[in-house]
């Protein structure tokens, strides 16, 4: 007679507790020496937190970089305005930021600003919080699907300090990453209470899946694939079948033992995943994404490409080396992907199917294995998005699949009296494994201080492949040589940004961004023709967003030159290209008021002032416009907020000194002329 089997074994099952005593009162204390599971839990979470923030305080004094964190942070209007309109704003449908619909992460830069305006450290502050908040909410879901402390702990502490995971940290535009990794594992958390939960509290805890999914897709929109992770939680917990299949000779995998519930339960969480990802290849396509930079792949040269992607994430995981902030894509040879990357699909292939072999009878490991290539799935490039081929960021919740088939394998072996020393041996060899990951990622933290130090860093590392890195660190440059005063910086500056920018189009001669940094370095050189021949050469290759600037640059070269109908032209065309243009807006109000034009130009300087409120260019130069109107009242006001953005800016002071001697001020005016000499400032003559 065939056994009967009982499918509902769970390998996460606690064992039997003893029968309750009937007198609770007259129970046996506690000895007063033994920790209680609360105080274990809060201990090992403890030791989590301080040892992920000890290795990555290091990112709290970094700065802003000229990587994303402009469009995100620097130059987003969207961040500014927290009222209910202002958030009203930041979830409306049509104002993605930087081609993603994430509105709940760009909320969060909202609260920032409005706490600490564009003090760097507060943000960086914030994405530690988040990260260690994640970094909670991942042990106490292992601990909750396991109960096992061991492994919960591992793949925490894994998760917290792994150095591919320092670029969701460590970079203010990587909030999107520990933000929706939040809301993520806090949705998981409460479908674990959902499964287990009975009665009314039930339906709450389904509920709160819900919502809190939402604000993981409203956090960023790979989050979409949370509802096949539930389903593999439902696979760990045994809820893949049904009861009833322990009747005799009745098979475990036929159809009709499916529980069906399981996936019903989750169609309206499917059904938001098709919306959110609907919405963000909208998004992507709008913002042009949808594009590798320089070269294009047929279908299967993406498969050979994602197995690549896949192999690197692999090895990354447990040999995080040669890190970069820009993974670019191969150039093709003689009009094909290189033959060698298909190798690394079928060494991909070979990988995955070793591992399920090996893992076949272990939940755990195929929870894993699994884990890691639902939420990897999306990022390795089938559909092109932008121009890298694999991100450090990508990697922040798969490899927590990676870290708890470790965890795992480790507390299982501590359960065996044949194995325990194996487990105890493996808990020893963490420790250097520990302090390893932690120095890496400390170190860097440090590579993400500023554009300068990311910049150069992925030019040491990738010298010959990293155009995008030449281009930024030359714009980095070209930044530094506008700021500077002095003859001999200028010259450093100058020469420094015109060879890194030349060196990203000789890697690159198809990339748009260098032609328009030429222009811009040119034009502020006052080499106007040269500047032209680079903007017109960047039109040619791109008439979307890239083109603007180079519009822009001409309408400004047009206007100093007084080319009124040309520089009219460029204006319109920037404007049509890119409406969001806070230094367009300025510009052209300037242009405005130099032919004359005031009242248009005091308008277009209030557009400058609402797109972006934190320059004080267009405050100044209104400021001036209503000096020549003899408007000194409403010039005061604009006077003033410039120096409350840059109190330190001599031209402002001595532009108001102006405006005093109007007012029959003179005591006033000498003391901004004195003010304005202390700070270094010279008139122009």
């Amino acid at each position: 007679m065939a056994k009967k089997t009982n499918n509902q074994t769970n390998i996460n099952r606690p064992a039997p507790s003893r029968p309750v005593q009937q007198k609770v009162a007259n129970a046996p204390k506690a000895a007063s020496g033994k920790m209680s599971d609360m105080q274990k839990h809060l201990l090992a979470i403890a030791g989590i937190v301080i040892t992920t923030f000890l290795f990555l305080k290091s990112s709290l004094i970094n700065q802003f970089t000229n990587w994303d964190d402009p469009g995100y942070v620097l130059n987003n209007p969207l961040i500014k305005d927290i009222s209910a309109e202002g958030i009203k704003n930041i979830f409306s449908l049509s104002n993605p930021v930087m081609g993603n619909y994430h509105p709940l992460t760009i909320l969060t830069y909202a609260f920032d600003y409005d706490s600490a305006n564009l003090d760097a450290y507060h943000y960086h502050l914030q994405n530690l919080i988040f990260h260690l908040a994640t970094t909670i909410l991942v042990y106490c879901f292992f601990w909750l699907l396991t109960k096992r402390s061991i492994a919960a702990i591992i793949t925490a502490l894994l998760f917290g300090i792994h150095p591919m995971h320092i670029e969701s940290v460590a970079w203010i535009a990587g909030r999107k990453d520990v933000v929706y990794g939040f809301f993520y594992f806090a949705a998981c958390i409460s479908y674990m209470y959902y499964i287990k939960a009975d009665g009314s509290k039930k339906w709450l805890w389904y509920a709160g899946v819900g919502v809190l999914y939402a604000c993981s897709l409203l956090s960023k929109p790979v989050a979409v694939v949370l509802p096949v992770t539930l389903l593999l939680i439902d696979y760990f917990d045994g809820r893949i079948w049904k009861s009833s299949i322990a009747e005799e000779g009745s098979s475990v995998f036929s159809l009709q033992n499916i529980n069906f519930f399981i996936f019903i339960e989750k169609l309206p969480f499917f059904a938001m995943s098709v919306l959110g990802g609907i919405k963000s290849l909208q998004d992507q396509r709008v913002f042009g994404a949808l594009n590798t930079q320089g070269e294009k792949f047929g279908p299967l040269e993406r498969l050979g490409l994602g197995g690549y992607a896949l192999v690197t994430y692999l090895w990354k995981a447990i040999l995080p080396i040669k890190l970069l902030c820009f993974y670019p894509y191969p150039l093709k040879e003689n009009g094909a992907l290189p033959a060698y990357y298909y190798i690394y699909l079928v060494i991909a292939l070979v990988v995955l199917a070793g591992a399920f072999w090996l893992g076949r009878k272990s939940k755990a490991v195929i929870f894993g294995i699994m884990f890691f290539l639902i939420n990897i799935a999306l990022l390795l490039q089938f559909i092109p998005v932008g121009g890298a081929i694999i991100a450090d960021r990508y990697s922040y919740l798969p490899y927590i699949g990676l870290f708890f088939i470790l965890g795992w394998t480790i507390s299982t072996l501590l359960d065996n009296e044949k194995t325990v020393m194996m487990g105890k041996t493996a808990l020893v060899v963490m420790v250097p494994v520990v302090l390893f990951f932690g120095y890496l990622s400390n170190e860097r933290s440090k590579v993400w201080y500023d554009g300068m130090s990311i910049w150069r860093d992925e030019i040491e590392v990738e010298p010959v492949r990293a155009p995008n890195g030449y281009n930024n660190l030359g714009f980095f440059y070209f930044n530094k040589f506008n700021a500077s005063v002095d003859a001999r910086e200028r010259k450093l500056f100058f020469d420094s940004a015109y060879y890194l920018l030349n060196k990203a189009i000789e890697l690159q001669p198809q990339f748009v961004n260098p032609y328009i940094s030429l222009g811009e370095l040119m034009r502020s050189n006052n080499q106007f023709d040269l500047a032209k021949q680079y903007y017109y050469k960047g039109l040619s290759l791109d008439k979307t967003d890239m083109g603007a600037n180079a519009y822009l640059g001409l309408a400004v070269i047009y206007s100093i030159t007084r080319k009124d109908d040309s520089a009219i032209f460029c204006y319109k065309e920037t404007l049509r290209l890119k409406p969001y243009n806070p230094e367009a807006h300025s510009n052209f109000a300037n242009f405005l008021d130099m032919t004359n034009q005031k009242d248009k130009a005091i308008v277009e300087y209030g557009v400058a002032i609402d797109q972006n409120p934190d320059i004080f260019q267009p405050y100044l130069n209104r400021a001036r416009a209503y000096q020549r109107m003899n408007k000194c009242d409403e010039a005061f006001k604009d006077f003033n907020k410039a120096l409350q953005i840059e109190p330190k800016m001599g031209e402002i002071y001595f532009a108001r000194a102006v405006c005093y001697d109007m007012k029959g001020d003179k005591v006033a005016a000498q003391k901004d002329r004195e003010t304005a000499q202390k700070l270094g400032y010279v008139p122009q003559r």
